[in-house]
């Protein structure tokens, strides 16, 4: 085992917080030199873990502050400092280590699967290609900022365009109308800006992709993402499982929904508020409610997991409130050297928050059952089961969420909130559908691509196609730049299905609580505990689900959901 002489397992944020490349250096260089052998190999990796741990720590507390406020020029330089001069010598050594792994030819247990991923890093890798992924991250951080300073003066006030968006539950279609404008004028105020920083991301991934030695990025994010179980050719599959199976029972629930706001066309204004004509949900004051809140839900839920949240809460491991400077959307990020996760969202009061904060308490408790897995690779879970974990917390909390029992909802509510839920997962998959076929088409044709234009009329093509129901007469340049609200096609590209996969495994997971609670939430919390030890197909196959792309598998899963409906 290697000697401690820098690695201390006592170890804070604090003691680290100033640490840089030369610090970590030295430990990464003993780990390369020290020979493998059958009677080592275990200690070796552990060893390996103290030092990625805090390299880990570093990256995501940096990550977390420049989110936190994107305004804070300490923090934008801090993080920038980290990707330009220290993650990139990381990623380099880390290579370094698995091919010394695989050279070895051992292979310890438990890393059976895992050295799928390890095999296939090192072949991916390009040390050419460090510098560009260092240039990538600084332009999504400019994706960051000009999204996370998008403001709008409001009756008076200056609002972010997230807090704005709770005026699309107003009960009053002048109203909403007005609103949902003024939210759309300012995102368009960016148009030029963001189609600029999409044809310098553009060029730099496909540079990526042939530094490596492969004929898009397409190839090079399956790789990355180490899709190893399924491949483009499924996605497209389950793209058209959805447009034969959900679309029609989406335009149902516009038709329905149209019908009972009765208005002669659905507009987008149309599409958050009630449609029995009731207030908007306020199921907390503030973001200190919310947390209490859930709280009460996941003590009745299982105590274990009730424990985990409490130690988030007593840590202050959720910043939940929305506030102008903080980056947009909602995550889930592990802290390695607490073996503790950290929440971060933007919530405002509506009825979506609750969700979201289940959402990402269920990836924080998959983060503190897969810590307890001795060696950092095995930690490295296939993104798709990840949101396995998050989206099915989602469903198993609703029996939970009753004001009666300490929750959000009275009685009335929680049937709002429940039809919501149901609806919600019918009318995401076409929705889903549409960004993942978006992104395919990006990087099979990237030259056209380049073209902002042909990326605003292929968007508005696929919206029409898997979206039909809403009326956007004189709103089709809203509809055409639909592509810039999608964070994930400017920050990570390609990550978009393993959402319309994941919700599919969780209502696998759903349906079967319905019929036995206790052995579906055993069986989802056996499968968290694998962390990624066993394969994708074999992680749904043990949380009591199935991986399929097919029109049958999707058929089943609609069943449910419909059934429930009803």
């Amino acid at each position: 085992m290697l000697k401690k002489t820098i690695i201390n397992p006592m170890l804070t944020y604090l003691d680290i917080k100033q640490y840089n490349w030369a610090d970590l250096a030295p430990q990464y260089t003993r780990l390369a030199e020290q020979p493998l052998t059958p009677d080592n190999v275990s200690a070796w990796l552990a060893d390996w873990r103290s030092v990625y741990d805090i390299a880990s720590e570093l990256f995501s507390r940096a990550y977390v502050n420049r989110t936190l406020d994107t305004t804070n020029a300490e923090y934008n330089e801090r993080y920038t400092d980290l990707i330009e001069n220290f993650w990139p010598q990381i990623v380099e050594n880390e290579t370094a280590l698995k091919k010394k792994l695989l050279e070895s030819g051992l292979t310890p247990p438990g890393l059976e699967v895992p050295m799928r991923d390890i095999r296939g890093d090192a072949a991916l890798f390009r040390a050419e290609n460090l510098p560009l992924h260092t240039e990538e991250e600084k332009l999504v951080m400019q994706y960051d900022k000009i999204i996370g300073t998008q403001s709008v003066e409001w009756q008076g006030e200056t609002k972010t365009l997230i807090q704005l968006e709770a005026e699309l539950q107003n009960t009053d279609r002048t109203h909403r109308e007005k609103a949902w404008r003024a939210i759309m004028e300012r995102k368009q105020a960016d148009r030029t800006a963001l189609n600029e920083l999409w044809g310098e991301l553009l060029n730099l991934r496909q540079k990526i992709a042939h530094n490596a030695g492969l004929p898009s990025f397409r190839e090079y994010a399956w790789h990355q993402k180490h899709r190893w179980d399924y491949s483009p050719a499924d996605c497209k599959q389950f793209q058209q499982a959805i447009a034969e199976v959900v679309v029609p029972v989406a335009s149902q629930i516009y038709a329905q929904r149209k019908a009972k706001l009765g208005v002669s066309e659905l507009r987008p204004w149309d599409l958050e508020v009630d449609a029995s004509g009731l207030p908007a949900m306020r199921p907390f004051a503030d973001d200190q409610e919310l947390i209490a809140r859930a709280s009460n839900v996941f003590r009745q839920l299982d105590g274990d997991l009730s424990g985990e949240y409490e130690t988030m809460r007593r840590e202050q491991l959720l910043d939940l409130a929305n506030r102008p400077g903080k980056a947009p959307g909602g995550y889930c990020i592990g802290f390695p050297l607490t073996s503790k996760p950290f929440i971060f969202m933007n919530a405002i009061g509506t009825s979506d928050n609750v969700r979201t904060l289940l959402h990402e308490a269920g990836h924080a408790f998959h983060a503190f059952a897969a810590v307890r897995l001795p060696y950092h690779s095995q930690q490295e879970i296939p993104m798709e089961f990840c949101e396995v974990a998050s989206m099915s917390m989602e469903l198993l909390s609703l029996p939970y969420l009753g004001k009666e029992q300490g929750g959000y909802f009275d009685s009335a509510d929680a049937k709002r909130y429940l039809q919501e839920q149901l609806s919600d997962i019918v009318l995401f998959w076409p929705y889903m559908a549409v960004v993942d076929s978006f992104q395919h088409w990006v990087y099979e044709n990237p030259q056209v691509a380049h073209s902002a234009n042909a990326c605003d009329d292929t968007w508005s093509a696929l919206w029409q196609k898997f979206m039909p129901g809403v009326d956007w007469s004189g709103l089709e340049e809203h509809r055409a730049t639909g592509w810039h609200r999608k964070l994930h096609i400017f920050r990570y590209p390609f990550y978009y299905v393993e959402y319309g996969l994941a919700r599919l495994g969780a209502v696998q997971i759903w349906a079967n609580s319905l019929k036995d609670p206790g052995k579906a939430l055993e069986q989802y919390r056996h499968a968290l505990s694998l962390g990624g030890t066993s394969t994708l197909p074999q992680l749904f196959a043990k949380a009591g689900g199935k991986l399929g792309f097919d029109t049958a598998t999707m058929q089943a899963a609609m069943q449910v959901v419909q059934d429930q409906l009803a």
